[in-house]
């Protein structure tokens, strides 16, 4: 995928596409020294991390949130959703060497975020309205650790591969969630799943 590809699925303005550019430039030359992507993903980065990561703008709440992206590492999905859609969010990471690069990153794209370089069990309670997530953990590890965090009426939104089903099967053996899935735009194998009303299950 070309850069005008991805700018005739997602129309944005030319400072923002340079940006963009900025973003993956840094990207490929920190890749050299640290691990922070699939190297064969930067062969088709436009598609593979940006576009990845532009989907879920649609599934984000109407009226500003705040967002707290988990194990961002290089910044997908959390980075690339605040430099399109100017709200703030929180990148989340326990390898310092990646919030280093995370840093960085937000310097050179003005983009609007804050980078949290702890475990996300030390975020405080409640304190997410938005969550999202990409390549992380399977749900049933993945929710014990989500819950604590997010507000009551909180959205998680994750991007997931095709054993999505199984997840959410095994994960709704210890939780109640209300789940709605749609096809990948970036990934053939790929999901994006909405989760809400996350809440443990107490069965007898």
């Amino acid at each position: 995928m070309s850069p005008d590809d991805f700018q005739a699925l997602v129309p944005i303005d030319t400072a923002t596409l340079e940006r963009l550019h900025a973003y993956l430039d840094l990207l490929a030359h920190w890749q050299r020294r640290i691990n922070l992507v699939g190297a064969s993903t930067l062969a088709d980065p436009w598609r593979r991390h940006i576009l990845d990561s532009a989907q879920l703008l649609p599934r984000l709440p109407a009226s500003p949130s705040p967002l707290f992206d988990l194990g961002s590492g290089a910044g997908f999905p959390g980075l690339v959703l605040a430099i399109l859609s100017h709200l703030p969010a929180t990148l989340v990471d326990s390898d310092a060497r990646k919030c280093a690069f995370l840093r960085e990153a937000a310097r050179l794209t003005d983009a609007p975020v804050a980078v949290c370089n702890q475990r996300i069990e030390a975020l405080p309670a409640a304190s997410a309205r938005v969550i999202t997530a990409r390549a992380l953990s399977p749900l049933d590890r993945l929710l014990p650790v989500i819950a604590p965090i997010l507000q009551p009426d909180g959205l998680v939104i994750l991007l997931k591969g095709r054993r999505i089903a199984e997840e959410l099967t095994l994960a709704s053996k210890a939780w109640k969630m209300r789940a709605h899935t749609v096809a990948s735009l970036s990934d053939p194998d790929g999901c994006v799943v909405t989760l809400q009303e996350i809440e443990p299950r107490h069965d007898p």
